[in-house]
């Protein structure tokens, strides 16, 4: 079975010479994105049909999915068959994350937040420095990496993951508690400092840097002001102008982060937090944006994170993968859960806490992939940072919650996003939907 080009671009999967094609796989470029887009959301379709008979975390089962099927891909096709790494694919999953990441910051309730000031930043202080002196003396000593790489995989391994965390938590409503918001802020300064350590010994301090810095500090304190007069405005007469100015913001941040070497992904934080009382309190439009965000984009984004494993490369050395992650593992374990009992006394919300906190993904990968194409670490090497890294998202998140979910604390039963609107509009009339911000959708 192997692969035909022919010279009209189009390619066909035959069964060797001579014989008929047996499988249509492309043709111009916008067939071929639209046939990849079709199989990659075939395989969101699949996640969470399994993620609702599992009773386990959409997240955790598209990137278990996109594991999967990049290896039955890779073996029955070729390499790279599903297209992960296609520039439009890639940009998708890019965005799925930075607008996940801005709803996690809008979710913050910034009186919240500032009672809970100690605790997310003891818990998120430890649950970076020490994954991060842990692991990197691990790659350095134990399994005998050259200092940059070992720098760098405990830069990577020291990430918590707001992706899954806030998909977590938006599946079983600690979204709404305090309990939840406290989780999310620590896993900001995690990650923060994550992003910090990745600047200050790899990316070098130039005037790019400043320059980020100064924009985004005019961009935030303007941000709030401005979004606020654009929905007064024209929030009812234009077609979503809320959700063109986010992502026009979010976009140029975006860019501007990555232009000064820095990841989109940070200021998108950002922004949700300064959002938070601006459109955070509309939860009218938070659900639709919602609804664009986990149902068009992130599954882009956690497939894709979980077709980037290289089975044949974990095979080969599979200590190496084992001493990854359980470094990741132990030292985020025996380093929180001490420092988490200072806040939590409930045995399952200590564990609870710590275990979430113990899952990386967004910023694991991203650090990994930086230190790739900057050659800090061997393509093997990558491929095991990034292993350790998803199974950090999936096997701590599932134990969490099988095991130390603490219902005592949960909200009453949320309907579905789909469903609450339907029955709001049904009981209020659209005079109601306007007043809220629905007539712009």
């Amino acid at each position: 079975m192997r692969l035909q080009a022919l010279p009209t671009g189009r390619v066909f999967l035959s069964a060797g010479a001579g014989s008929r094609p047996v499988c249509y796989c492309g043709g111009t470029s916008v067939e071929q994105a639209f046939a990849v887009a079709a199989i990659w959301l075939a395989l969101a379709v699949v996640s969470t049909i399994l993620a609702s008979h599992l009773r386990i975390s959409m997240a955790l089962v598209e990137i278990c999915v996109g594991m999967v099927a990049a290896l039955a891909a890779d073996k029955l096709f070729y390499p790279n068959a599903l297209g992960a790494n296609l520039d439009w694919l890639r940009f998708v999953a890019s965005i799925g994350a930075v607008l996940l990441t801005f709803l996690a910051g809008a979710e913050l309730d910034p009186a919240a937040m500032r009672t809970k000031l100690k605790e997310v930043s003891v818990v998120g202080l430890f649950g970076f420095f020490a994954p991060l002196f842990g692991c990197a003396a691990l790659a350095r000593f134990v399994l005998g990496w050259n200092g940059p790489a070992s720098w760098l995989a405990g830069i990577a391994l020291s990430t918590t993951s707001m992706a899954v965390v806030y998909a977590v938590m938006l599946e079983s409503g600690f979204n709404k508690t305090e309990f939840g918001k406290g989780i999310l802020g620590a896993c900001f300064v995690n990650d923060l400092g994550t992003v910090i350590a990745l600047g200050l010994i790899f990316a070098p301090f130039t005037y790019r840097t400043v320059v980020f810095v100064g924009v985004c500090v005019v961009v935030i304190v303007l941000l709030p002001s401005i979004t606020a007069r654009l929905s007064a405005w024209y929030g009812n007469r234009t077609a979503a102008i809320r959700t063109k100015w986010i992502l026009l913001v979010l976009c140029g941040l975006g860019a501007l982060a990555l232009w000064s070497g820095s990841e989109a992904v940070l200021p998108a934080y950002v922004a949700g937090m300064v959002l938070a009382k601006t459109i955070g309190r509309d939860h009218f439009y938070v659900r639709r944006l919602r609804t664009l965000t986990i149902g068009f984009l992130t599954p882009f984004y956690f497939l894709r994170a979980g077709s980037l494993v290289s089975f044949p490369a974990l095979a080969s050395a599979p200590f190496v993968f084992l001493v990854l992650f359980m470094g990741k593992a132990a030292s985020k374990l025996f380093g929180l859960f001490p420092v988490v009992g200072m806040f939590r006394e409930h045995p399952k919300e200590r564990w609870y806490y710590t275990l979430l906190m113990s899952t990386g993904l967004t910023f694991g990968t991203i650090s990994a992939l930086y230190g790739l194409t900057h050659q800090i670490v061997t393509p093997e090497q990558y491929s095991f940072l990034v292993a350790a890294v998803i199974a950090s998202a999936v096997i701590p998140t599932m134990i969490a919650n099988a095991f130390f979910l603490p219902r005592h604390l949960l909200p009453s039963v949320p309907m579905a996003d789909e469903e609450i609107p339907q029955l709001e509009g049904a009981s209020a009339g659209m005079a109601t939907d306007s007043s809220n911000g629905l007539a712009e959708e």
